[in-house]
């Protein structure tokens, strides 16, 4: 997510929270279709390089609103920014620790 320039990343651990369903939703923002589907893009590819493991689902590909790619345990939320505000995964599973990922500095 980071390398494509993914805003916003949070990872909710739902581990502790009753009837979840998956372990953690990793979420960021995106401000185009095109950063939608490189975010998209780019999750698979380190995923399957580093797991071997393709998405059980993925939907909202077509739509570029709100991409989710599913891997069973860890769910992957690419939300454009409205689409973000309006839906807040991070309010409707408020029992989750939320950890923040901090952006990397930029180097000049």
């Amino acid at each position: 997510m980071q390398e494509k320039k993914a805003q916003d990343i949070v990872v909710l651990d739902l581990r502790k929270v009753k009837n979840a369903v998956a372990d953690f939703f990793v979420v960021c923002s995106g401000g185009s279709d095109k950063q939608l589907d490189a975010i998209a893009e780019s999750i698979d590819e380190e995923v399957y390089k580093t797991m071997e493991e393709n998405p059980w689902h993925v939907e909202g590909k077509n739509n570029k609103e709100w991409v989710l790619l599913d891997y069973f345990d860890v769910v992957a939320h690419i939300f454009r920014k409205d689409k973000r505000e309006f839906f807040t995964l991070e309010q409707l599973w408020g029992d989750a620790e939320i950890i923040e990922i901090e952006e990397p500095e930029i180097t000049k």
